[in-house]
Order: C-alpha cells, then structure tokens, then sequence
C-alpha cells in the first residue's frame, strides 16, 4: 500500500467535523469562561503525509496566558477567532503516513479540540506500553523536560546542594523536587500553597520540608528551612518568592527562571528582587526556554520512564472530563487548583 493510499479501518465512520475552542476575546487581567468559545467546524480531508487524530488528553498550561494577549513573545499569541493550542496526545484513526498506521498513539501540539489533521512531521508516536498516554503530557513531557533542564543545565544542582522550588505541588514542581533528590541534592525544599499540598510534599513527592506561602512570612519560613541558605532555586512564581530566594542565596548560587505565574494576568510581577544584592553573591539567574532543550528529549524519556518504573518519581494529576471543561482547567491551573499536572481528558 502506498502513501497515496487512505490508511483507515472504517472510512465510513470517519469524523467529518469537529468540536475546538477558539479565543473570543483577549483578556484584561484575568481570563474568565467568556473570553473562550467553542465552535463546530469541518474537517479539512486528509492529504498525502497527514494523518487525523482523535484526541484523548489535553494539557492545560500557565504559558498559556501569555499568547491570550496581542504582544510579542517567544511564541506567536493566539488569534482571535482561531483554534487555541497546546499539548495533547491521541489516537490516529486515519492516515496517509506508512510510518504512523492506524491505531498509533502520538504527541502534538493541535490541543483544545476532538480531532486535529495533522502534518506527519509535527507528530511523534509514543509507546503506550513504556506509560500511560497522559504522561507524554507530564512527567514524560515537557512539564518533566523543563524540571530536568532547569536542575541539570540551566541551574544545575550538585551533591549536597540545599535546593529551594517554588509552586512545587504543581506540574514542574512536583517533578522537580523529585529529580533534585535523585541528583544528589542535600535537601529540597518547597513551597505549595495550603496545608493539604504542603503535606503532599513532605508525604508524596518526596520533600525534605515544605513551605505554605499562604501563611505569610514566606522569608521567614525558608529561614528556619534553611538557615545557612540555599544554593539553587527554581522559580515558576517570580514576585516575592524570587526575591525571598535571591536573599536566601549562599555565594554562587544558581538560579533558573522557568517562569512568573504571579505576574501573569498583570504585567510584570510585583515585589522582585534585589539585582545588585545577586551580584554580590555572584549568582547565576538564567531564564530558559524547554524548546532549547527539544534534541534531548529521547534521553529524558529514557531516564524518566526508569524513574517512573522504579519508583523514584512519583506523578499526581488533576483531571477535568470533557472537552467543554478545558477553559475550567485553564482557569483552575492559573489559580493553583491543580495538584500535579492539569489535564483535560477528552475520551
């Protein structure tokens, strides 16, 4: 059978629309059920190299926030009117690709809708037998490639290094203390916000101590965490949180700037840290961007599955049903509602 060949088990029943969320309208602050819509539309028929995709699991991601507004950034924004976008994992059910058949599982980026018609080079096929299909969106994604990067490269912790992870019960958090553990970290330290995640650190994910940043005194909390300081910090919070750690560095600490949720729905966080006091400490703060860290995602995965497999990593997920619950989850996930990885499963 040739490419030109449509590759399918029952052409008949194949989808010919398909249901996705499309940006309404760009936000002002925070985003509410208003600014998504969700919309029918017809399916574009399958040409020569494409496959078609019925999606199972969705992610729903901080970033996100940022392409709702109309200004430049590391990755287009969203259009209005257009299909949002974002991680998801499915089922092909129809192809003109030999080496994706029928029945493959493959990672993509043409989220928040049923069925997406995909370009064979802009999916990878998964093995479903190595782990479930919603961990390509977690910890076998790049939710874990982010954590990895940022402990190895970016902010690399070294043997008994005291490691400091802000908004750590969520999807990177709670991977990243896990992989600083399993680098030789001395102590790992995090900071959730409630009692309920701040005992899901010690209990779950394998924390050394746990901060609740919703009881105030963020500073004085990693104080009596670490009295002698900390020498990496991860940062997905920015604000107050980057500022408290900077203050806790010890001389040459590292610090990787992984992203600053509490700033997202207003302009640049609020309360930030003291450069020149960074300066005297000569510490490291580099940003990262996990699609630098793409060309080592096979030897993640590979790590990661074993770690998986052996129990060094443990993974939790917030699920929400239904494709109509995405803008929910989105929502929930800039809010912190989430414990681990937000997902949305769609069937």
């Amino acid at each position: 059978m040739t490419n030109n060949a449509l590759l399918t088990e029952t052409t008949a029943t194949l989808p010919t629309t398909s249901r996705e969320f499309q940006l309404a309208a760009r936000p002002t602050g925070a985003p509410t059920a208003e600014h998504f819509a969700l919309v029918e539309r017809e399916l574009p028929a399958l040409a020569e190299g494409q496959i078609l995709v019925r999606n199972t699991w969705m992610s729903v991601d901080p970033y996100m926030r940022s392409r709702m507004d109309d200004r430049p950034s590391y990755i287009p924004p969203f259009q209005l009117g257009a299909a949002l976008e974002g991680s998801a994992v499915g089922t092909v059910i129809a192809s003109r690709v030999t080496e994706i058949p029928v029945g493959a599982t493959v990672s993509h980026f043409a989220g928040w809708r049923e069925y997406a018609v995909l370009d064979a080079a802009s999916a990878t096929p998964v093995d479903p037998e190595l782990a479930a299909p919603q961990h390509y969106l977690g910890v076998l994604g790049t939710t874990g490639l982010t954590a990895y990067a940022a402990l190895t490269d970016v902010a690399p912790v070294q043997p008994g290094d005291t490691v400091f992870i802000s908004a750590a019960a969520g999807a990177v958090g709670s991977v990243a203390g896990q992989i600083a553990k399993a680098l030789g970290a001395g102590k790992v330290i995090g900071s959730a916000g409630g009692p309920v995640k701040s005992r899901l650190l010690l209990e779950e994910f394998g924390y050394d101590a746990a901060i609740d940043y919703r009881a105030g005194d963020l500073a004085g909390q990693l104080a009596a965490a670490a009295p002698e300081g900390i020498d990496v910090y991860l940062d997905s919070v920015g604000g107050e949180h980057l500022r408290v750690a900077v203050d806790a560095l010890r001389q040459h600490g590292r610090v990787a700037l992984v992203g600053a949720i509490s700033g997202y729905n207003g302009g640049a966080a609020a309360g930030g840290p003291d450069l020149y006091h960074a300066a005297t400490k000569e510490a490291t703060l580099r940003g990262m961007l996990v699609s630098s860290y793409f060309p080592i995602f096979g030897e993640y995965i590979g790590k990661a599955a074993g770690w998986l497999a052996d129990g060094t990593v443990r993974t939790r997920e917030t699920v929400y049903e239904g494709l109509e619950q995405a803008p929910a989850a989105f929502l929930g996930v800039l809010t912190g509602a989430n414990t681990g990885k937000m997902l949305v499963r769609l069937g």
